[in-house]
């Protein structure tokens, strides 16, 4: 299933009419050749019909660039650029944008050579904000014909998410289960950032799961998660139930995405789904958000938002953790204090029943949920993955909407260290610098819930633009701050 956006950018280069127009079309030739040397042809367009200077070339650009299929924009500054003429694209194109402007090339051509786009780069700033116009400008968006090509480039990820959100569907199956408020927030905002969401009963979901008994399907899916669970396969027994529930999953995908391209799905698995269905959904959930299209436990509907950005965002799978208990000091002392460059404060395990894709555990095996067996039968609680979790960079994140209806989000940088948890389930030993007071100040005080997105590598420089252009107060994206920085709820006296 082909659940991922890919973006088309098209380049646009403007010119203020007092300007030489031809250092705005050397300049965006010269960024052209940069970026295709540098990131291949694919992916990116060269708007030729005009460099932008009025109003009737900002309309000729822009009907170009439709025709071309690009989905998202660069306005190139060559020079000054026309503030009127240059906002306006933005205002009318249908995607995200993104603003940059050229430097000057050399100490010898000065006079003719010297196109002020710093300068112009003020006023299109300005005039954006008089419009109402959301782009992405990048921390520093002025640069030579190589600098400026890589700001492109960054802008990749943040543009695929952008134009993810744009056409995403979420679709859930059940209420939070009882005592989990934490996951329960008003889908409002969903509604405000342009994703739809599609809420169904559990009992819809039941009677489509028994539709699919018998789907001549089954065994070549049996065949495939045997063959990635390999010797990790200690439930054969199972794999038929499961099979029927993913084929379950991706026929509703299909069938109810609707004029969307894009889905992803928070479900229900307990307390009444292990005693109806007979097992827990928990690999099944791990293979769908492995095949790019995430799956959150407990139906935790902003945790699949988030899930799906991280996703876009990197390219590769992520997961859906608990923050869930502390390192003991014992472990702390024998395998960690000495080795890396972490206090005790500094780490906590990360965990969940079973979700985390085989590709990012470093072993793994199909057991049954240990938890939901102290009050239920086992063999109604098995189809849990467990393993420790791939060693590696991580980025902790997740975008959350409050009970007042306020959008929120935290991004931190860490690490999955490679000590043996000792533990059950998806599980991993995570160590995030200053994650003590980063715990106390922004996930508590922020009012957050238990639940994590993981995506692996740091992606933090993406999400926070990702976060601050869909309109995420930047006073209310946090993230860990270093020693010394105090947070504003931090006791001085500490």
């Amino acid at each position: 299933m082909n659940n991922m956006p890919e973006v088309k950018i098209g380049v646009v280069a403007v010119s203020r009419d007092c300007f030489p127009e031809s250092l705005s079309v050397t300049r965006r030739q010269n960024l052209m050749k940069a970026y295709t040397d540098k990131y291949g042809e694919e992916g990116i367009y060269e708007c030729p019909v005009c460099i932008v200077e009025s109003e009737i070339h900002m309309v000729q650009a822009l009907e170009d660039v439709k025709r071309a299929g690009c989905n998202a924009l660069v306005v190139y500054l060559g020079n000054f650029g026309p503030e009127i003429s240059e906002t306006l694209l933005a205002r009318h194109f249908d995607g995200p944008k993104m603003f940059i402007a050229a430097a000057e090339e050399t100490g010898d051509d000065l006079v003719q050579g010297r196109g002020d786009a710093y300068c112009g780069m003020l006023n299109a700033s300005y005039n954006l904000k008089l419009r109402n116009v959301q782009a992405y400008i990048p921390e520093y968006p002025v640069g030579d014909a190589s600098d400026c090509a890589d700001m492109i480039h960054e802008f990749v990820p943040i543009a695929k998410a952008l134009v993810g959100l744009s056409d995403l569907k979420i679709i859930s199956f059940g209420p939070r289960p009882l005592n989990f408020l934490a996951c329960n927030a008003p889908i409002k905002q969903l509604y405000n950032l342009g994703v739809e969401i599609e809420e169904n009963s559990e009992l819809d979901l039941f009677e489509a799961f028994h539709k699919h008994a018998g789907d001549e399907r089954i065994p070549a899916v049996v065949k495939e998660m045997e063959a990635e669970l390999g010797s990790g396969n200690k439930k054969p027994e199972i794999l038929q139930k499961l099979a029927q529930y993913e084929l379950t999953l991706k026929d509703w995908v299909e069938e109810h995405k609707g004029y969307r391209k894009y889905v992803a799905i928070a479900g229900k698995c307990w307390p009444a789904f292990q005693t109806q269905f007979g097992f827990v959904p928990c690999y099944v959930n791990s293979r769908l958000t492995a095949q790019g299209i995430p799956v959150s436990c407990e139906v935790d509907i902003y945790g699949a938002l988030s899930e799906f950005i991280g996703t876009v965002v990197s390219g590769d799978t992520v997961t859906l953790l608990d923050i869930n208990n502390t390192v003991p000091k014992d472990m702390y002392e024998q395998e960690i204090k000495g080795k890396y460059s972490y206090g005790l404060q500094d780490t906590f395990m990360g965990f969940h029943c079973g979700n985390t894709a085989a590709g990012k555990l470093s072993f793994c095996e199909m057991k049954y949920q240990m938890i939901m067996a102290r009050t239920l039968p086992e063999e109604v609680t098995q189809g849990t993955l467990e393993g420790d979790i791939l060693p590696g960079d991580i980025t902790f994140y997740r975008l959350q909407s409050t009970a007042d209806n306020v959008l929120r989000a935290y991004i931190a940088h860490g690490e999955v260290l490679p000590v043996a948890t000792r533990s059950f389930g998806g599980v991993g030993v995570f160590a995030i610098p200053e994650m003590g007071r980063f715990y106390r100040h922004v996930l508590i005080e922020g009012g957050y819930p238990h639940h994590g997105a993981v995506a692996f590598g740091h992606y933090g420089k993406a999400l926070f633009e990702v976060f601050k252009y869909i309109g995420v107060p930047v006073e209310e994206i946090g993230y860990n701050q270093p020693a010394g920085v105090r947070y504003p709820t931090e006791n001085p006296w500490r």
